[in-house]
This record gives C-alpha cells, structure tokens and sequence, in this order.
C-alpha cells in the first residue's frame, strides 16, 4: 500500500501539493466567476466546494509518491464530488494528472493498469459530465443536442488526450528508472566479478609462492635434521638454503599483499630467467630436474606465457618435491606458435598429488588464462603435467 521514500521526498511532496492547491485556487474562481453569478445567493457554500475538492486532489498529489493506489482511490472520490456538487472543470483538475502521473511512475503492476484504465474512462465521464451538466440548457432541439454532442465529444478528447499522456510520462519516467536500476545491478555484478578474479589471481598466486617456498624448507629442514650428527657442513648449508629461500617467499608475499591493498596487478612477476633459481632451490631440496629445451625459444616470448611456464614449473616442481621419488624430468618445446611442457616424476600410487588439489586447480588456471590447456595425471610409475600455451594468441 505504501512504498518506502526518504522523508525529504515525502515533505517536497507535501510542499508541491500545496504550491499547486494554492497557485490553482485563484485560477478555479476566476475560471468559475460566471457560474457563481448563477450562484449569487449561496456564493459562501460555492467558494466552500470549491475549496474541498481543491483539496482533495492536491491532497492526492501529496501522497502519490507514497502510495499511489490510495492517491488513486482519493483521485476518484475528489472526482465524484466534483461532478455530485456540479462543478465545472477547472484548474484544481491539474491534481488528477500528477496522480496518473504517479501510477504509472511508480505503481504496482495492477495499479499501473488501474491508472491507464482510469484515463480513459475518466476522461470519457468527464466529456459526457461537461455535454450533459453545462450544455443541458441548450438542449431543446435537434440542432443543440448535436451542438452538445460535438462539445462533449471535443472535451472527451481533450481530457483523455490530457489523461493518457499524463499517465503515458509516468509508464516512461518508469522505464528510465529500471534501466538505471538494470545499470546498477550490472555495475555491480561485474565489480563483484573482477574482485573474485582477483581474489582468485591473489590465491593463486599466494599458492604458487608460499606452497614452492615451504617444499623446499620442508625438504632443507628434514634432510639438515638428518645430516646434523654426521656432516654438520651440510647442515650449516642447509640452514643457509632455508634462510635464503624463506627471504624470498617473504618478498614475493609483501608484494603480492602490496597489489592487493593498492588494487594493482602491474608488479614485477617472474620470467624465463628466474627458472634457474627455480631449478636451484629444487636441487637444494634434494630433487635433481633433468631439464631439457628443444627447440628453443625463437625470441622473447610474451610476458603473459613467460609467466605462466613459470607458475606452472614451479607448482610442478613443488608436487615433484613432495610427492615424488628421485628426479624429475622437464621438458620445454618453443614452437613458433605454442610453448609445450612436459613435467614427469616417479611417484607411488599413494602419493601422488590429489586430481582436486589446488595446486593442479591454479595450473590448468594459469594454462587457460593465456588460451591454452593443461592436463595432469599418472602414466605408469609417473606422474605427469602437460601443457600447450599458444604463442600467437597470447600476443594478440
């Protein structure tokens, strides 16, 4: 019944009404001045009706915004009383059209219907009321009968013309706002959208870091609490691997963090040229890559691609670390329209990297990101990732 506005716009309302009633009141008695000559001896009571209705309609206005169904229902009953006290169509009318106004604004879809149905009809009764009230005087032959047909008729164009349009401006301020609405909701799905990429951009490459990073202290840390009693040079070294390696993780972390908090995503990233750390800090672990590249690459390879061989190693890498037995093989295959690689590694049927773990997750991620795929599972005693990064599309 009612809708829910800001108070600032019930009070503009309430002030609009009132601005209306009083700017239309003066209008109505000059407008009227010949019928309360007819009127000459109850003019106080005419002035009185006049008033009333003024009031009910404006009053209607003032309430339109709020509940249009109710302005509509008042609408009406301002009307009947109008016609019942015999007065004539007047400058108070004006209330009428913001009412029609508002049900096509704002109304329910029923009250939508019920304001474009009420401009017809009303404008219909209200030429009928003006053929049949103020020219029934006339009607004393053929000729003034169709003389108050054809003026009734007239004024029932008039006042529906005057209705619909009223109305019709209502049913087209309400498709402006749903579409600003529709822009809204839009603008919002995609905000949410690009903040879930970019959390899932921040996870995985939080993943990629810390998950790398912790395989190799892990790997350090077992193999110098093993070594400490017999070769404590080796421990030393391997304290000294931890160190380093934890350094870097915490590096590449503050920068991740640093994006994240400036919702920037244009920070240095690893290239072709830090995979030999990456191989080192996987020999320090204990893991020997027998790395091989043929053909090499024919130039300087996108950013994007560089990136994604990167990440891709380094998860690989990682699995090879935790879950694999002895050495690992890596391949790397630079066509002149795709990169291909190929990660391999012993591993026993209970260790193998789970087919739903994240780390596979963010690799076939990081393969479509550039438009290519990436395939991950056992064959044999191996576990093995193999991926097709195209060169072309990811230039385009």
């Amino acid at each position: 019944m009612f809708r829910p506005i800001s108070r600032t716009w019930l009070v503009l309302d309430i002030v609009g009404a009132l601005f209306g009633f009083l700017i239309t009141t003066p209008l109505t008695f000059i407008a009227g001045a010949n019928w309360l000559s007819a009127w000459i001896d109850v003019v106080p009571a005419a002035v009185t009706m006049y008033a009333i209705v003024g009031l009910i309609l404006w009053g209607a206005a003032a309430v339109a915004r709020l509940s249009p169904a109710l302005a509509l229902g008042i609408a009406w009953f301002g009307a009947v009383v109008q016609m019942t006290a015999g007065l004539p169509p007047s400058a108070y009318d004006l209330g009428i059209l913001v009412v029609l106004f508002a049900t096509g604004a704002w109304g329910s879809r029923r009250i939508l219907w019920a304001g474009g149905i009420s401009a017809l009809v009303g404008g219909l009764v209200g030429g009928l009321y003006f053929a049949v009230i103020w020219s029934g005087e006339l009607l004393t032959d053929a000729a003034s009968t169709m003389r108050a047909a054809l003026i009734g008729s007239l004024m029932a164009a008039v006042f529906v013309l005057a209705m619909v349009m009223s109305w019709g401006t209502g049913l087209l301020w309400r498709v402006v706002l749903n579409g600003r609405e529709t822009q809204v909701a839009r603008a919002q799905a995609e905000l949410l959208a690009a903040e879930e990429q970019e959390r899932v951009r921040i996870a995985r490459d939080m993943h990629d870091i810390v998950a790398h990073s912790l395989a190799v202290v892990i790997a350090q840390a077992d193999g110098a609490r093993y070594a400490a009693a017999a070769q404590p040079e080796i421990a030393a070294e391997a304290l000294g691997t931890i160190a380093t390696t934890a350094r870097g993780a915490l590096s590449d972390v503050r920068l991740l963090l640093t994006q994240l908090r400036h919702r920037q995503g244009t920070g240095p990233q690893p290239t072709l040229a830090d995979l030999e750390t990456l191989f080192a800090q996987v020999r320090q672990a204990g893991i020997e890559p027998r790395i091989t590249v043929d053909p090499m690459p024919p130039g300087e390879p996108p950013g994007a691609i560089q990136l994604a061989v990167y990440r891709i190693l380094q998860e690989a890498l990682t699995n090879a670390i935790r879950h694999g037995d002895g050495a690992v093989d890596v391949h790397l295959a630079w066509l002149p329209d795709r990169v291909e690689v190929r990660v391999g590694n012993r591993v026993s049927a209970a260790s193998a990297p789970h087919a739903g773990g994240h780390g596979l997750v963010g690799m076939r991620e990081r393969a479509q990101l550039v438009g290519g795929n990436l395939l991950a599972g056992r064959e044999g005693e191996e576990f093995v990732v193999r991926a097709t990064l195209p060169i072309v599309g990811a230039q385009a």
